[in-house]
């Protein structure tokens, strides 16, 4: 045979295996001792307790967060609570600073410069109060709603429509549906 046809012939044929042992196969999907169980709906069984772990870690973990919320929570809110506090009582000490002045002034020879020096501290008690979210009501002639009026007494007034308050005997404080209080008031009387 000549060199060419030599060639040539070796070209064509298929290259010769590797002496492999049975441990050094690699595993194909012809070979059934490799292949991966199935479960019953035909996924590994191998992926799925993979995926079942995935899950119980990610859920292990959502539990952890939870928890240290709610302990961040609870560390949290009674500094809140004293942060909210201290607003409030910084918000009245002009108040008391007012009141404490008027008291210095009690024994003066007017007394009418008292009433209104007081006058002038309750006005901005009540401010403080309105800036806070609780305005004050104490208007009559209006009528009467139980969402922020508290009948104490019921009167006999012919000019006025029944139901109608006649008189606020002490205010409220607040907004409907979140008041300090509601207004005491004498409502007038169905007539009959």
């Amino acid at each position: 045979m000549s060199d060419q046809e030599q060639s040539r012939s070796a070209e064509d044929r298929p290259p010769p295996e590797p002496d492999q042992t049975s441990s050094e196969r690699t595993p194909g999907p012809q070979d059934p001792s490799t292949a991966p169980e199935t479960g019953e709906h035909g996924r590994s069984q191998g992926t799925g307790n993979l995926e079942a772990e995935e899950l119980e870690d990610r859920w292990r973990r959502a539990l952890a967060d939870v928890d240290n919320l709610r302990k961040r929570y609870a560390r949290e809110l009674p500094r809140e609570r004293e942060a909210e506090r201290s607003k409030v009582a910084a918000a009245f000490l002009p108040v008391v600073d007012n009141l404490e002045l008027a008291l210095a002034h009690a024994g003066a020879d007017d007394p009418g410069a008292i009433v209104s020096g007081v006058r002038a501290v309750r006005d901005q008690a009540v401010e403080v109060l309105r800036s806070l979210g609780y305005p004050r009501h104490e208007e009559t002639g209006v009528p009467f709603d139980p969402e922020q009026h508290e009948v104490v007494s019921v009167v006999d007034e012919p000019d006025t429509a029944p139901g109608t308050v006649v008189r606020v005997l002490r205010p409220g404080y607040g907004e409907a549906g979140r008041q300090l209080r509601p207004a005491a008031v004498a409502v007038s009387r169905k007539q009959e």
